[in-house]
């Protein structure tokens, strides 16, 4: 099989945490996220365990309730990380602040919020390589998804924060208490389809060949 270097290359590249430019107006129909999905849950996972579970979030009611579990953790982690904030800013990061700030004023309005879980939690006390095991057998599958939704051109964006009130979500959600939500992912179409690499620092500052 051959793959078209130059578009795969461009899908890896330009596919971008999307805050500002999710479309809040267009509907996304039900079967584009199941499609993504079925596309998502081909990624490798640890013992071929396959242990993804998928919470998919378009009733508007519950939108607006998980959108204020979201606005009131952001702001409880604001307090914490505020003294951090001016150090190593750079234009970039605070394009990523105000971009997020938008998406916290205006979560309720996505069209649909999708929670990637893995059923199984790992033990207060659990090893990298099991921690590893867990994370690494949804994670490939979450960046598998967001990449089918780019090429379909729909957006989204890799959040975390709402694990800090995990609890009050699941209670929500129904959501059982062996399965672990991973993350909180919006979707919806783009404003435009023009996006661009990020700027990040050579690969030659970042690789160590043979020893550190």
């Amino acid at each position: 099989m051959e793959f078209d270097l130059a578009q795969t290359d461009a899908l890896l590249t330009t596919t971008r945490a999307v805050r500002k430019r999710l479309d809040f107006d267009r509907p996304v129909p039900r079967e584009i996220i199941t499609r993504c999905i079925e596309i998502a849950v081909q990624a490798p996972t640890a013992s071929n365990s396959q242990l993804w579970r998928w919470m998919i979030v378009d009733d508007p009611a519950k939108r607006a309730q998980i959108a204020e579990i979201y606005r009131a953790t952001m702001a409880d982690r604001q307090k914490v990380t505020e003294p951090w904030d001016s150090l190593g800013r750079t234009a970039q990061t605070d394009r990523v602040h105000d971009s997020a700030g938008y998406l916290r004023a205006n979560l309720e309005r996505v069209p649909v919020l999708v929670i990637p879980c893995v059923e199984g939690r790992p033990a207060p006390d659990a090893a990298p390589a099991s921690l590893s095991a867990t994370y690494g057998s949804i994670f490939p599958a979450v960046w598998s998804f967001q990449l089918a939704l780019r090429s379909r051109g729909l957006g989204s964006v890799f959040t975390s924060v709402l694990g800090f009130r995990e609890r009050e979500v699941a209670e929500l959600l129904g959501i059982p208490d062996y399965v672990l939500q991973v993350a909180m992912i919006p979707v919806a179409y783009t404003l435009g389809t023009d996006f661009k690499p990020a700027e990040r620092p050579p690969v030659s500052e970042i690789m160590h060949w043979n020893e550190w």
